[in-house]
């Protein structure tokens, strides 16, 4: 490909596996693969091996289709990165450089590649929001991250939290307790069946969170008629606030902004996170998101590439790893 322009690698790497980009240095996007099946974790957590078999295939048939020269820098995002990337970190860089001459890489947490896709390179914060819940916020000299402790201690206004808050004000309605719900109990039951029955039918589940958030919708679909279903989106609105501002920069001309699949509830969510959003952060107006994560990596790569990646590094967050070119 003698004379062909140089491209970058991206990718975003999730619960339902990879997509990946190709972009030319001065055109953006050339084209987009995807594999539906999610990379393995082990004892050293994301598996490097399985992450390249997957990957390379994609990026061979990528490579051939744009038509683009040399790839020489990539930006990888990564769910579980900063917990689970001992072996991604150790192994990665080196297996893109051995197989795509790849020599600049951006080792990313996804929640980094949300921010920077649905902000940029802007001071401010970003909420994801979806069967869990993640704020993400820089001053661009440092991350800074609040909640993302998954369902069981936290999480705190994601859809399984929501969910899990559904079926217990359905369960107060079934035991004659305060605070219960007969709208949701009603929902409850022809989601799950008899009550009785919900633990065992909830907690041997390995996908126990999904199922919480399952719940969610029902519990959005009440809330014109019902104080506890309101009471339960108000509250998870006003979570989702205070995570945001335990992140956001006080200075800099923040913005903030939510993304996620939790969005799609619309306004019974919507209407209360504008108000608590406006209440807890008046400096940092609230914007929609630019773009997703995958937009985040490429927009990484891009920057790395030109040399103005202006984002702060970070072990767990943000790390770029150079090798020898050829």
């Amino acid at each position: 490909m003698s004379g062909a322009e140089d491209g970058v690698l991206a990718v975003d790497s999730g619960g339902s596996g990879l997509r990946v980009v190709i972009a030319g240095q001065g055109r953006g996007p050339l084209g987009q693969r995807e594999s539906r099946e999610p990379v393995h974790t082990g004892p050293r957590g994301i598996d490097p091996g399985h992450f390249m078999a997957q990957l390379a295939p994609l990026v061979r048939e990528l490579r051939a289709e744009s038509g683009v020269g040399a790839l020489r820098t990539a930006a990888i995002g990564a769910a579980g990165l900063a917990s689970l990337g001992e072996g991604l970190r150790a192994e990665l860089p080196g297996a893109l450089a051995r197989e795509f001459g790849i020599h600049s890489v951006a080792l990313v947490a996804d929640a980094v590649t949300g921010y920077v896709g649905a902000l940029g390179p802007h001071p401010g914060a970003v909420v994801a929001a979806g069967t869990g819940l993640i704020a993400v916020g820089t001053d661009l000299t440092r991350w800074r991250r609040a909640d993302g402790w998954g369902h069981l201690l936290g999480d705190c206004g994601g859809g399984a939290w929501i969910g899990r808050a559904g079926l217990e004000a359905a369960l107060r309605a079934y035991d004659g307790r305060p605070g219960g719900s007969a709208g949701l109990l009603a929902r409850a039951e022809e989601m799950f069946g008899p009550m009785p029955g919900l633990p065992g039918l909830l907690y041997p589940r390995q996908d126990r969170p999904a199922v919480l958030a399952s719940f969610a919708p029902q519990v959005a679909a009440l809330t014109d008629d019902d104080p506890v279903a309101a009471g339960l989106l108000r509250s998870a609105a006003r979570h989702m606030a205070e995570s945001a501002a335990a992140v956001c920069p006080d200075a800099g001309e923040p913005r903030v902004a939510v993304t996620g699949g939790l969005l799609k509830i619309g306004d019974p969510l919507l209407v209360p996170l504008r108000q608590e959003f406006a209440e807890r952060l008046p400096h940092a107006p609230l914007v929609p998101a630019a773009g997703d994560p995958l937009a985040g990596s490429v927009r990484i790569a891009l920057d790395l590439a030109a040399g103005a990646l202006t984002l702060p590094g970070d072990a767990a967050m943000l790390s770029v790893v150079t090798s020898a070119g050829d």
